[in-house]
């Protein structure tokens, strides 16, 4: 398989270790990953032991035997998932074991197989896995989500390109928009990351109670959790370790409230969930539930994830990039939600992060709920920002305030 330059690749390693996860001496790491990322998660691997991790638990994905099962297994296996190894996870993460998942992989591979048996799958997953997401979704412990190039990946976002190329021009752009190709990636993050919370800090000390947007196909006013606060990926955990949760990352983010949104929304990105690309989305909202929901491809499984429980139909997150980025400003579309929604302003159907709520982590859950928390199995984020998109910050006495004109900050 096509590897990039040892040097930048064991830069990546080394940052993901420091500035991603950021583990610490005596800590353990569970790693998740598709059997291709094998040397980039070496390379981690050594980099968490050197950093003083006390032990790291790489966990393989293979991709043939996922199509092997929706080809070969029978009907009622789709409705099976791993939870003894989602408890276990649950349980590392309970005695403080941090988090990192490997992503890349091929974008349709699940493509041609029966939307019906992939839902389920995906449903009985998500259900399964509900006991360690909760360590996650509730930062409770340092995580990170860092990208692999993976064949497949590269050869859907450059298309008729030799694989050896597409696999040489993926890195590149992984490494552009991760900073990785920096002289100082680790100083570079520290100084994004501080930018990111200047942005975060204008939002919280703006107190708006609703978003509005308006542009091409959207006309949608978003309201706001109670006593939301903004917040930008990297952060404090309640273990007390910084992490970038998100490598890269672009955004910041907030909680809506999951009964005050009305309104039209449409996508401006096409988003790729578990194998299916699903492009041209355009949904209504009212009472914050998306009670009518189009696609130009994928539509049949975009109605499923929005079937997969109360809470998948209704908004999580709500989350504010510029244009500008890098990610966007790369022209590229990544085909994975890791990179786009760092392309663009998104919104999220499903859980929501109970820290973007001031003192959420230490709340009842009824509490939370009635300050405006949405509750689901899945948390898919897709893009709806563009340079076309206006966002105005609403307050409680109606006032409007500039936040986004033309895809850019306003202020």
């Amino acid at each position: 398989m096509p590897m990039p330059d040892n040097q930048l690749l064991d830069r990546y390693a080394e940052l993901t270790v420091r500035s991603g996860v950021n583990i610490q001496p005596g800590q353990q790491l569970v790693v998740t990953a598709p059997l291709e990322a094998a040397p980039l998660a070496r390379k981690i691997t050594e980099h968490a032991y050197r950093a003083g991790a006390s032990l790291v638990t790489v966990l393989y994905s293979d991709e043939q035997a996922t199509l092997a099962r929706f080809q070969l297994a029978p009907d009622d296996a789709f409705d099976v998932a791993p939870g003894w190894l989602f408890n276990g996870m649950a349980e590392a993460f309970k005695g403080g074991a941090a988090r990192l998942a490997l992503v890349g992989e091929d974008p349709a591979l699940l493509s041609e197989q029966d939307p019906a048996k992939v839902a389920r799958a995906n449903k009985a997953r998500a259900v399964a896995y509900r006991p360690a997401l909760e360590y996650i979704s509730g930062f409770a412990i340092n995580w990170s989500i860092v990208a692999f190039a993976h064949p497949a990946w590269a050869r859907a976002v450059f298309p008729g390109v030799p694989e050896g190329e597409a696999v040489e021009r993926l890195w590149q752009a992984i490494f552009a928009v991760t900073r990785t190709d920096r002289p100082d990636p680790v100083a570079a993050w520290a100084e994004h990351s501080a930018e990111l919370e200047r942005r975060a800090k204008w939002l919280n000390d703006g107190r708006f109670s609703a978003l509005r947007y308006s542009g091409p196909g959207t006309d949608l006013t978003l309201g706001l959790a109670d006593e939301h606060k903004w917040l930008a990926a990297g952060g404090k955990a309640k273990n007390g370790v910084f992490c970038i949760a998100n490598l890269p990352t672009e955004e910041v983010f907030t909680m809506p409230h999951r009964e005050r949104v009305e309104g039209t929304v449409r996508s401006t990105k096409p988003l790729s969930y578990n194998g299916t690309l699903i492009d041209g989305i355009r949904v209504r909202l009212k009472g914050g539930r998306i009670v009518e929901a189009f696609a130009e491809k994928g539509e049949e499984t975009l109605r499923s994830l929005l079937a997969t429980d109360e809470g998948a139909a209704r908004l999580g997150e709500v989350a504010l990039v510029p244009h500008s980025s890098p990610i966007s400003q790369s022209g590229l579309l990544f085909q994975n939600t890791l990179f786009d929604e760092n392309a663009a302003s998104h919104i999220a159907v499903g859980q929501a992060y109970p820290d973007t709520i001031a003192g959420g982590g230490r709340r009842p859950k009824e509490e939370l709920a009635r300050m405006g928390m949405n509750e689901s199995v899945v948390h898919v984020d897709w893009m709806i920002g563009s340079e076309e998109i206006d966002i105005d910050g609403v307050r409680e006495d109606g006032s409007a305030v500039p936040v986004m004109r033309g895809g850019e900050w306003a202020e």
